[in-house]
């Protein structure tokens, strides 16, 4: 399944660094989240703009997990010749990203 089916997100940035926060729509699909969604394949997934380190904060009381990329923005907003400078477009982009399914707890 999609992780959009799972959950929601929010996308930032400050200078060249992008984050992402993915955030369940229900707690009981967080262990999903946190195991699936690895800092690894959030790099894999965004292979073709990031260039730098990915880190993974998890937030377990809010169901969610934030990233931090580094080297993500093309230089940064007043550098990038991006149509997205800020990478807010980011967070739509990282919902297509692939959960297994056959674990997922139903509704």
């Amino acid at each position: 399944m999609k992780l959009r089916e799972l959950a929601h997100s929010r996308a930032g940035d400050k200078g060249d660094i992008s984050n992402i926060s993915v955030i369940a729509y229900q707690e009981k699909d967080y262990a999903l989240l946190e195991k699936y969604l690895t800092a690894e394949r959030v790099k894999a997934h965004f292979s073709d703009i990031v260039r730098g380190d990915v880190l993974r904060y998890a937030l377990p009381t809010l169901g969610a997990l934030n990233f931090v990329m580094q080297r993500a923005l093309g230089g940064g907003v007043t550098r990038s010749l991006a149509l997205d400078a800020h990478g807010k477009c980011l967070s739509s982009a990282i919902m297509s990203l692939e959960i297994p399914d056959h674990i997922a707890t139903p509704s």
